[in-house]
């Protein structure tokens, strides 16, 4: 975590000071930094770090602990430094212990070019050095992105996906409703966890919608495919209460379902076919349903005869699709099916321009339907 923020006061040994300064690469505690080169994150942030590697014979011994001090200073004229500390214990390791211990850390950045010192420090004061240069560039075609940190920036990495969002200011004379379905689920429909970085790209679709100004009520269920189960119900509010899902969503456990349901055939398909059936039948008005999160592919798709029954809704519907990986499941899944049947809009989310765009188009129809309907009434 930072020990000062930019501007602030930071209190750093001095030999640790100096060794900063020297930019001298030292080997005194060997070990190998390997930095990380700036992504763009979907949270539209660019995201960087380091892998520290040290042989575990240098560790042998009991009660040893390293400290990690770095600082990123930007290169723009007047960029201050910011200072991140992180301290390490190190378990009783034997002294003919094989391999090597990995340390890694990570941090955010906005636009441009920056210096990274950083120094590793065991109890007996030897030190690892290493300095690198590093750059966060946005590709021309993504310049018109609206950055969520401010170019020559560096802020500690966050480690809470589901902290609370900050208040938006929802000034709408009419302000819009809508209801979002999301399946909280890994790429992978194998896979026995719900990877970080599946967790961050739907908590970032989330929270594009959330910060939308002229929605001022949200509507949210989130449900999980592998357990058949929905996991967080919220009702017309007015934000959508993050720290709340993100305990729900931390009980999920993959591959575990219910006994009840491991006799009955097709049980996936029936629960999506009643979730569907229950949320766009509801008798609570909205301006649009969208169903969000990784494709759904199930053996047998949601009966038509079901989605007839149900009749044509009197709003849109819209489908973001998170697929990393585009080109290795091409085909369209049950929810893309439901969605296209009430002749909705999908939207593959493969990258983080991919958001910004399919939440524009998204907004854009919601907007000019209800003006539509707003005209009609008047007439």
């Amino acid at each position: 975590m930072p020990t000062a923020g930019a501007g602030g006061f930071v209190r750093i040994f001095g030999t640790d000071s100096a060794v900063l300064e020297a930019r001298e690469p030292r080997k005194d505690l060997p070990c190998t930094v390997t930095p990380t080169k700036p992504f763009l994150g979907f949270d539209l942030r660019f995201h960087a770090g380091y892998d520290i590697s040290i042989p575990l014979r240098e560790l042998a011994g009991v009660d040893d602990l390293l400290t990690i001090i770095f600082r990123v200073t930007p290169a723009a004229d007047g960029g201050v430094p910011v200072y991140f500390s992180q301290k390490v214990r190190v378990p009783a390791i034997d002294d003919d212990a094989k391999g090597s211990a990995l340390l890694q850390g990570s941090f955010d950045l906005g636009e441009g070019k920056y210096q990274v010192d950083l120094l590793v420090r065991d109890r007996s004061e030897r030190v690892c050095s290493h300095y690198w240069e590093t750059e966060a560039t946005l590709p021309a075609k993504d310049r018109d992105l609206a950055m969520n940190i401010a170019p020559h920036t560096a802020e500690a990495a966050d480690k809470e996906p589901f902290k609370e969002e900050p208040p938006v200011d929802r000034t709408a004379s009419d302000p819009l409703k809508v209801k979002v379905l999301i399946n909280f689920a890994p790429q992978n429909a194998q896979a026995a966890t719900l990877q970080p970085t599946d967790t961050n790209a739907l908590i970032s679709i989330l929270r594009n919608i959330a910060r939308e100004p002229r929605i001022g009520a949200f509507s949210l269920v989130a449900f999980n495919m592998q357990e058949q189960r929905v996991l967080y119900r919220q009702d017309e509010a007015p934000y959508i209460d993050f720290p709340t899902l993100g305990d729900a969503v931390e009980n999920v456990k993959l591959g575990v379902v219910d006994v009840s349901k491991l006799g009955e055939k097709n049980s996936e398909t029936a629960f999506l076919t009643d979730l569907i059936t229950k949320e766009l039948q509801s008798s609570e008005r909205t301006d649009a349903i969208i169903f969000a999160g990784p494709k759904v592919m199930l053996d047998q798709p949601v009966p038509e005869e079901a989605l007839r029954q149900m009749g044509k809704p009197d709003f849109p519907v819209f489908y973001m699709n998170y697929n990393f990986n585009p080109q290795t499941n091409p085909w369209r899944d049950a929810i893309g099916n439901t969605v296209r049947f009430f002749k909705g809009q999908e939207f593959t989310i493969s990258r983080p321009r991919d958001l910004w765009f399919a939440w524009t188009q998204i907004m854009n129809r919601i907007v000019r339907l209800k003006e539509r309907v707003s005209e009609s009434a008047s007439r």
